[in-house]
């Protein structure tokens, strides 16, 4: 059987062993060191607004973090996307807050603003306003941050920006992971870079970092002893994966123009396929990673289920995987409020993930195209 063709491999640059290297030799292998502050630096240029960074152990903990810098509590209401990976919701429950999942708009598949401001409005009317709104990125497409940020400063509710499969993208020339009052990304295996597991927290100002990092190293409070006066987290980046981030964002913008390259390879190859769209730019307003090529499969038109090309993918041993499930459609949320039309059920109907990594080779790309076209050819 042929080799394995993943979704979205880790892709090392061959710096990074020079970072972790010298944090062996230097014995910085503790949640500080150089590579911390070093990587944190780098992430701050890069984003090039007036924003600070707190590298941390994973995405979900940086956003468990904006949520309590937010002032989220018990009982209060937060606002999410609800096409999007459990992790963007899960931290809500953390705090004991409730999730209230908003549905998505058709051109980004991320959070609609008509429906988000119905749900804001909804809440102030049964005298409850929103604590903070969660947007997702979706698959690095960035969402309608204008209307979302127009309707939260309207509210005056916390936006949280959920820039995790969304570094290297932008939105009328402003990078992802800057538009909210706090944002996240995250480096995990499968992310545009990776530091094997972790992620970061955005702001904008240095009492917010400071507080983060104070939060993330157990809340120790400055005595000699061990002194805690409120709950802390083991929530810090170590000094070593934290060399594998600073050796990949050497490497970033070049693994981002790749995973661009595998959306062109798609519009491509599904050009003449009718029945089939792929996910692309509404306009020259959006900048998107492409993290993930996905599309939409109509089966009245092609005579295929997305479900079928999936299974047929897989006999080649290749690797897809179908949107993700919507939050207010998952067991463990079933209870929970949402406002929708729709639109989110309808796309994990009928969307499909396809192999989108920065490192597949022109072999593997002639694998997959010869794959397709042998599902698809099926059906005619």
């Amino acid at each position: 059987m042929n080799s394995k063709i993943w979704l979205s491999s880790p892709h090392m640059g061959g710096n990074e062993l020079d970072f972790i290297h010298e944090a062996f030799e230097t014995n910085w292998v503790a949640p500080l060191g150089p590579n911390v502050n070093g990587f944190e630096k780098d992430l701050e240029t890069y984003l090039n607004e007036d924003v600070h960074v707190a590298a941390l152990a994973s995405g979900t903990a940086a956003l468990h973090l904006a949520l309590i810098l937010a002032g989220v509590e018990r009982d209060d209401d937060v606002l999410c996307q609800s096409m999007t990976f459990s992790a963007s919701a899960n931290p809500i429950v953390y705090q004991g807050a409730n999730p209230v999942f908003i549905d998505s708009e058709q051109d980004t598949w991320n959070m609609c603003p008509d429906q988000l401001e119905m749900a804001i409005e909804a809440g102030i009317e049964k005298g409850k306003k929103p604590k903070a709104v969660i947007v997702v990125h979706l698959y690095g497409m960035p969402a309608k941050m204008d209307e979302i940020v127009a309707i939260t400063n309207k509210h005056n509710v916390t936006l949280i920006e959920d820039a995790a499969e969304a570094l290297g993208s932008s939105y009328k020339g402003k990078k992802c992971g800057t538009f909210g009052d706090y944002s996240i990304l995250s480096f995990n295996g499968n992310k545009i870079i990776t530091t094997s597991g972790g992620g970061a927290l955005v702001c904008y100002s240095e009492e917010d970092k400071n507080k983060a990092i104070f939060l993330a190293t157990q809340a120790r409070d400055n005595a000699p002893h061990y002194q805690h006066s409120h709950i802390g987290y083991n929530y810090r980046m170590s000094n070593i994966t934290a060399g594998i981030g600073r050796g990949q964002m050497m490497v970033l913008d070049k693994h981002k123009d790749l995973r661009r390259g595998m959306n062109s390879f798609y519009k491509d190859l599904f050009k003449d396929i009718e029945g089939i769209s792929l996910l692309v730019e509404p306009n020259r307003d959006y900048y998107s990673n492409h993290w993930l090529s996905a599309i939409l499969v109509d089966p009245e038109i092609t005579g295929i289920t997305r479900e079928e090309i999936r299974l047929g993918l897989l006999e080649d041993n290749i690797e897809s995987r179908p949107l993700w499930k919507p939050m207010h459609l998952q067991p463990v949320f079933a209870e929970t409020s949402y406002f929708g039309t729709g639109v989110s059920e309808k796309l994990f109907d009928i969307g499909l993930c396809l192999p989108s990594g920065s490192n597949l080779t022109s072999e593997e790309k002639s694998r997959i195209k010869n794959s397709l076209h042998k599902v698809l050819e099926k059906a005619i």
